[in-house]
């Protein structure tokens, strides 16, 4: 809707003055000339000057070079390190896709053992010298591996975690390790990914990846002092180019490693500071740098010491200090006179600029100048006026986006209601008291928007429901359930094309399922529901309790909050329970009942059990088959 407002704002032409064709002003002075009438001010100051500007220049060229150089190298190696994991991904996906042809989506306890499966981890293994261990593991843990290395007690713990992250659908990368005593010590690191097969979880696969061919970097950019390693995000060593230090020490003693650790998942660029590591009694100063590799949460590190960083900005330093001194007493009259001549007005402009990218576009410069930054002050002026203009119209045409959007919405659900006199309304009213329970469970405002869409749409799907079955005046049997039941993924898969409403679909597709998984499509439990398939679960039941169904005549709504309380935490979620409560509680909630005269069933009450007769009397502790009245 955003995008449709700014394409039709943007279409229409900006009306005001052609700027690049206004003519300058012949009585101002020209920028150019205040600038090379500063230049010929500097330019007498005798060879002294000159040559401590040269030493200024050429140290920050110096500065500038090494630090350069260092991020050069750490962004080499960060990339490095990436393109590695990607490679690896990309193996790991290939094994994954193999293993699924392989097993004809089945690895079980009876195909995890198979030949093929074995066959395909040893290839996987023997294709690159790099991966050190490989294993299959199926949805319960048991599988087969293959490698060059026996897991030790870490390497196991390591495993299991990444058991647990392929178990939520998440891949995984490890923390670095050291296996093997001796000159057979390895630094090894644990990447594996899930393996699933028509959105059900199979099992996993990992491979144990040798981090020699990191070291060998590490080892060819050590020299010159330059000292290259590896971190991680708890800013333990990884990998070092020397024997200096060890795979897992604990880093943060030092500063650049303690900033990096202190960043977190901000840290996304390179970053270079000085800083002091003790050595003894002695404190060293330090230059160094780190890049993050995002792909693993590291950062590749490179320091060496100042002395050795800054030696020929040390030199000439001591060679030019006594002459830069005098240039700058020099020239610090004129610095200060042709600084605030040039800076004052562009402060001013920087500070409307400012308020303009702020969003005030009734930002006005107020600033006299016979130079062009005077004209360029009544430019900036009118191009505000414009955008101001500009501005509101993308407004206008958003908000007329925004309600043909959502009238179209409401047709679309008055289109499924109007289908059976037994739910005209019903969207509408699933939709506000969906609303209801959002605002007072404190739901943010963009949540908000994607519920009001989700619950208007959520039985859209009922549009593809055979009348015969739609409007039966009685229970369903267990044939016509299943397919009442299709309404859910039917209306997911009507809006699925539409990638405006892809935010909304959990609520249209699993608004039917149950904490207790008894639920449909999917039979999800607990957490796997979605929070807005939760609210609008909520709402729609309220509104079918309330109303009357050729299958059942209307409950109270005192009485329908008591069936909905009673499945608060079986069903239902307490959380939109209890907001429906509160809501209603305060009165915000009026029930208006409309009267459509049909013949009902006789054997109505008999057929349906989940749904208690409306007396006064409690009802039972839990419908367990409220689907079956076609909330």
């Amino acid at each position: 809707m955003k995008l449709a407002a700014t394409i039709d704002g943007a279409s229409e032409p900006i009306q005001g003055s052609d700027l690049s064709s206004a003519a300058p002003n012949p009585a101002r002075i020209p920028i150019l000339y205040v600038i090379l009438g500063v230049l010929l001010v500097i330019s007498i100051v005798p060879m002294y000057f000159y040559s401590a500007q040269v030493e200024a220049i050429n140290r920050d060229r110096l500065k500038t070079n090494e630090m350069l150089l260092q991020n050069t190298v750490t962004r080499s190696l960060a990339d490095d390190l990436s393109q590695h994991e990607r490679s690896l991904r990309m193996m790991l996906a290939n094994l994954s896709s193999a293993i699924q042809v392989a097993s004809g989506g089945d690895i079980g306890s009876k195909n995890i053992e198979a030949p093929e499966l074995r066959a395909l981890l040893e290839n996987f293994v023997s294709s690159s010298d790099e991966v050190a261990y490989a294993t299959l593991l199926n949805s319960d843990a048991k599988g087969i591996s293959a490698g060059r290395i026996a897991p030790d007690a870490f390497l196991q713990r390591e495993l299991q975690h990444a058991f647990d992250a392929a178990r939520d659908g998440r891949a995984y990368n490890g923390q670095a390790l050291q296996v093997g005593d001796g000159k057979s010590s390895r630094t090894v690191l644990l990447v594996s990914s899930p393996v699933s097969y028509e959105g059900r979880f199979l099992g996993m696969v990992g491979a144990v990846v040798d981090l020699q061919f990191l070291i060998r970097r590490l080892q060819e950019v050590s020299g010159g002092g330059l000292i290259p390693y590896v971190v991680d995000a708890q800013g333990r060593l990884v990998a070092a180019g020397s024997t200096q230090y060890v795979t897992g020490q604990d880093m943060k003693s030092l500063e650049i490693v303690r900033n990096f650790v202190d960043q977190g998942n901000k840290a996304q660029l390179a970053a270079t500071n000085e800083f002091a590591v003790r050595e003894g009694n002695n404190s060293v100063e330090m230059l160094g740098t780190y890049s993050p590799v995002t792909a693993f949460d590291w950062a590749v590190v490179v320091q060496k010491p100042q002395h050795e960083a800054y030696r020929g900005v040390y030199e000439m330093q001591r060679t030019a200090r006594l002459l830069a001194l005098l240039a700058v007493l020099l020239s610090i009259g004129v610095s200060i006179f042709a600084a605030r001549r040039i800076t004052n007005p562009l402060q001013v402009l920087t500070q409307s600029g400012r308020a303009l990218a702020r969003g005030d576009f009734s930002q006005r410069v107020h600033l006299r100048s016979r130079t062009e930054i005077g004209e360029l002050a009544e430019t900036f002026n009118t191009m505000s006026r414009e955008l101001e203009q500009f501005v509101e119209d993308l407004k206008r045409a958003a908000e007329e986006n925004r309600a043909l959007f959502l009238g179209s919405i409401q047709m679309l659900a008055g289109a499924v209601d109007e289908k059976d006199p037994y739910t005209r309304g019903h969207s509408d009213r699933v939709t506000r008291y969906s609303l209801m329970i959002g605002k007072e469970m404190n739901l943010d405002a963009a949540f908000m928007e994607t519920l009001q869409i989700s619950a208007q749409l959520h039985d859209v799907g009922k549009i593809g429901i055979e009348d015969r079955i739609l409007k039966k005046p009685g229970a369903l049997t267990a044939e016509e359930f299943e397919v009442m039941k299709t309404h859910t993924t039917k209306g997911a898969n009507i809006l699925r094309p539409v990638t405006q409403l892809a935010e909304m679909l959990p609520g249209i597709e699993l608004h039917h399922e149950a904490l207790d998984g008894r639920g449909y499509p999917y039979g999800l439990k607990g957490d796997q529901i979605p929070l807005l398939a939760r609210v609008i679960a909520v709402a729609d039941t309220f509104d079918a309790l309330t109303t009357n169904r050729p299958y059942q005549h209307a409950h109270t709504p005192e009485e329908a909050l008591k069936i909905i309380q009673n499945l608060a935490g079986k069903r239902l979620h307490p959380d939109p329970v209890a907001a429906l409560l509160a809501v209603y509680g305060r009165g915000e909630i009026r029930i208006q009942r409309i009267s459509i005269k049909r013949p009902v069933a006789a054997d109505t009450a008999a057929n349906v059990p989940n749904l208690p007769p409306p007396a006064p009397a409690l009802p039972p502790a839990e419908p367990v088959n409220l689907e079956r009245t076609r909330v």
